[in-house]
């Protein structure tokens, strides 16, 4: 997984896989979602990323183990 963010088009791009996509879904205003050929996503985009995100240039990862 890669989260990048473009700061110059304000687009914060979270990209669960590496694949071709197949079509686009804006599923909310500002928030695309990318699918591949198999129909699963692979990736999510934030437009007008400043407004949703705290802090574009911080992020927080954790793993919680399954119980």
């Amino acid at each position: 997984m890669k989260i990048k963010f473009d700061q110059e088009s304000d687009t914060l791009t979270i990209i669960f896989r590496e694949a071709r996509i197949r079509e686009s879904d804006e599923i909310r205003p500002n928030v695309i979602a990318d699918f591949g050929y198999d129909g699963k996503l692979v990736r999510l985009e934030i437009l007008d990323a400043q407004s949703v995100v705290e802090n574009t240039h911080e992020f927080l990862y954790t793993f919680e183990e399954a119980k």
